[in-house]
This record gives structure tokens, C-alpha cells and sequence, in this order.
């Protein structure tokens, strides 16, 4: 088939019978139009294929826009560097799942429902210690978000608009909590109970950190840090997790199992495990003296050794995010005085080569969020097991708000993706004594 394109549609023509076929198209707010294709296979008794929908429009979607090309990012047409130097996570929170920035009037009634639901369900305390004591971090996330609807019955039927707002309220609140939780299990440490006089990215903080043996005040400049991290990855359009939870809210399955599929996809290491490969590198580089024979193999095309943190399969300018992050990383270093931290140092002679050289560059092989984020999390002192978990925390706003608005949209229905088969055509089945 070959094809041409009009302001309004595109003609498909079948080169061998000469029959063509209209396929409309749907104009975009900004950003690509799309060729609507859903009547292709009845039309023409062909699908596309596409594989990893690189090319492919799922939903239609009004949360969150990308331009890779151009390094930008937009959250409800907000830039997103306009939401880090302004805003705070839960107002991002807000934006995300109504559409508007709040009044001050709802912002004071947000952050006090969203800091009201934060506690657990006391019985959940005993699904964490059916856990063996070395398990990942993310497998105790996945496990508990999953059972939360076994303990919230009043928030899973996903027709009810009430049901969906609570559901979603307290994936947010509860989040940080179950994440705080899972490392306390991992150390062997008691549970912290959450604090209503204090901020979303303190509370984390606090829940982390302290213990019952002695007061602990959050440090404000790691407390500014977390808020930035957590509006920089609240959403990001269409990715491998979002789609997850789209797909599997698409079955009509309820809310906290939705977001136990997104975090499991965002377990991936092509995925949310971006910043731990990071740390992992550097401490494969092992010294700062060791950088330029790892950068030499990150030329040679024939060496699989890849940098990572460099670059972003979206943005192929730069990575807005990670300008923000890179202000707050100093902040962090400065902060905390830290010296003689071989991983750190390594990571800031990194830094310092990959704006300098001409091959990176010319390549715009620029330092990403997560090579900013691993660095910030290093610093905090959080181990690498837990890089995921806070992503997740994170991203849950974007997955509820995406789930909210597949549950709305009149025109979403179960996801089925087609194939190209390529396997063996229909045969005959044989009798075990006849097969040879």
C-alpha cells in the first residue's frame, strides 16, 4: 500500500487492486496529529505493527505532553520548571487530578486530606511480616499496594466517581508510608508512624529516618530536594508503567490493583531501575582516574558498555528535569559536606567531561534526571534497593490520574493489541507411537 496525505486525512492505496481507503485525521492540542486507524483491519483486513507502540496513540489524554526534540515537558500546560521552582508535590498532585491548580481554599483542604489518609490499616502490619526479611523493597510495594483492596472495600467499585476520588487519595497519602515501611522492614527497624504537622516530602523523610529512640528534625534542604524529585517524576505521558495501569484498568480491575501493575513495570531496569544503573556504574568505574578508559569504551561502537544517566530515549536535546535536579544535587552535596565519597566524586567528573566534550555533545549525551536523582538518593544515604520504590512513590499521582481519566473517557475499551503471527499453520495432530 502506498499513501497520501490532505489536511483532513490520509488515502491508503492497495497497489495491487487500486483500491483506497480513507483514514481521518485527529488534530492534537500540540504536539503530532494521529491517523485514526480503528476501522483499518474491517476496511482493509490489514492491522499495523507496531512494535512497542513507539508509533502508536493508545488513548487520548490531557494530563501530561512531551516535545523530546525540544526538552519539553508540560503537566496541564504547565512547564515543568515553572512546577519545581514554584509549586510543592501535593499542588502538583492536585493539577494532575483536577485539571487546575487549586485555590487556596482547596490547597488547604487537599494537603489536609491527603495528610489525613497516610496512616495504614493496622492489620496491614501483618502482611509486611509474611515477608521474608531480605526481600526487595519493590516486591513488598508491589504485595502491599496489591492487597490494599482487601483492606479498603469502600473504595473499589470503579463506577462510583466518590469511590475513585477516595481510592485515589489514598494511593497517593499511603504511599510514602508503605515505602517508608518496606525499608524499616529491610533494616529491622520499627515502623514510624506518619506525622499530620509535617510536609509530604518531610513526612517520607521522617518515616525513613528516625526511630523511637531519639528526636529527629528533617533537614529543609533534603526536604526541598525530595519535593523536587517527586514533582519531576509524578507523571511522564504514555510510558511502559502508565500504559500497565491503563491496560490493566482497562479490564475493569480495581484502583490498588492498577497500581500494583505499574509498579511492577516500573520495577524493570529499562524502566524505573535507570538511577540504580547509575550508582552500579560508578562503582564499576571505581575511581575518577578510571574515566576516560570508560569513556573511551562508551565510543567504541564495538564495546556493549553503555554510560548511564547520559541521554534519554525521549528527549533528544536535553532532559528539562534534569537542569532542575542538577541545581538541587549541589545543594544536597553542599549541605551534607561530604568529602572523600569515591562514587560522588566520580559522578561530578562525569558531570564536568559530559558538558565539556565535544562527543558528548555533539551526540547530546547530557547528564539525565536519573544520573541527578542516584547522586541525590546516594547522598541522602538511601541504598540503591530503594531508588525504585521512591520513583514509584512518585509516579502514583500520574498512574491515578491516567487511571481516573481512562475510567471517564466513553470511547476507551479493554485493551487487546494484535500481532503478526509467524508460527507454524494448522496441522495435524499425531499420536505419540506415530511421531518421529
Amino acid at each position: 500500500m502506498s499513501d497520501t496525505k490532505n489536511n483532513d486525512s490520509f488515502t491508503l492505496t492497495d497497489n495491487r487492486s487500486g483500491q483506497e481507503y480513507v483514514l481521518p485525521v485527529i488534530k492534537s492540542a500540540i504536539g503530532p496529529d494521529v491517523m485514526d486507524v480503528r476501522k483499518l483491519y474491517a476496511e482493509t483486513d490489514h492491522f499495523t505493527y507496531d512494535p512497542g507502540f513507539t508509533s502508536t496513540g493508545s488513548c487520548e489524554s490531557k494530563i501530561t505532553y512531551i516535545d523530546g526534540d525540544q526538552g519539553i515537558l508540560l503537566y496541564r500546560g504547565y512547564p515543568i520548571e515553572q512546577l519545581a521552582e514554584h509549586s510543592d508535590f501535593p499542588e502538583v498532585c492536585y493539577l494532575l487530578l483536577y485539571g487546575e491548580l487549586p485555590t487556596p481554599e482547596q490547597k488547604k483542604k487537599f494537603n489536609h486530606d491527603i495528610t489525613y489518609h497516610s496512616m495504614l490499616h493496622e492489620q496491614l502490619m501483618y502482611f509486611f511480616r509474611g515477608f521474608r526479611r531480605d526481600a526487595h523493597p519493590m516486591a513488598v510495594m508491589c504485595g502491599v499496594v496489591g492487597a490494599l483492596s482487601a483492606f479498603y472495600h469502600d473504595s473499589t467499585d470503579i463506577t462510583d466517581p466518590k469511590h475513585r476520588m477516595i481510592a485515589s487519595y489514598r494511593l497517593v497519602s499511603k504511599m510514602p508510608t508503605i515505602a517508608a515501611m518496606a525499608y524499616k522492614f529491610s533494616i529491622g527497624q520499627p515502623y514510624i508512624y506518619p506525622r499530620n504537622d509535617l510536609s509530604f516530602a518531610e513526612n517520607f523523610l521522617y518515616m525513613m529516618y528516625a526511630t523511637p529512640c531519639e528526636e529527629y528534625r528533617v533537614n529543609p534542604i533534603l526536604a526541598k530536594a525530595m519535593d523536587k524529585i517527586l514533582i519531576l517524576h509524578a507523571d511522564h505521558e504514555q510510558n511502559a508503567s502508565t500504559s500497565t495501569v491503563r491496560l490493566a484498568g482497562s479490564s475493569g480491575a480495581n484502583p490498588f490493583a492498577c497500581i500494583s501493575a505499574g509498579i511492577a513495570s516500573l520495577w524493570g531496569p529499562a524502566h524505573g531501575g535507570a538511577n540504580e544503573a547509575v550508582l552500579n556504574m560508578l562503582e564499576e568505574i571505581e575511581h575518577p582516574d578510571n574515566i576516560p578508559a570508560f569513556i573511551e569504551r562508551a565510543k567504541d561502537k564495538d564495546d556493549p558498555f553503555r554510560l548511564m544517566g547520559f541521554g534519554h530515549r525521549v528527549y533528544k536535546n536535553f532532559d528539562p528535569r534534569a537542569k532542575i535536579l542538577q541545581q538541587s544535587c549541589h545543594e544536597v552535596l553542599d549541605e551534607l559536606g561530604i568529602t572523600n565519597e569515591p562514587l560522588l566524586d566520580i559522578a561530578m567528573e562525569l558531570e564536568r567531561i559530559a558538558l565539556e566534550d565535544d562527543y558528548f555533545i555533539e551526540k547530546k549525551l547530557y547528564p539525565n534526571v536519573d544520573f541527578y536523582s542516584g547522586i541525590i538518593y546516594r547522598a541522602m544515604g538511601i541504598p540503591t534497593s530503594m531508588f525504585t520504590v521512591l520513583f514509584a512513590m512518585a509516579r502514583t499521582v500520574g498512574w491515578v490520574a491516567q487511571w481516573n481519566e481512562m475510567i471517564e473517557d466513553p470511547s476507551q475499551k479493554i485493551g487487546r493489541p494484535r500481532q503478526l503471527y509467524t508460527g507454524e499453520t494448522e496441522r495435524k495432530f499425531k499420536p505419540v507411537h506415530k511421531r518421529r
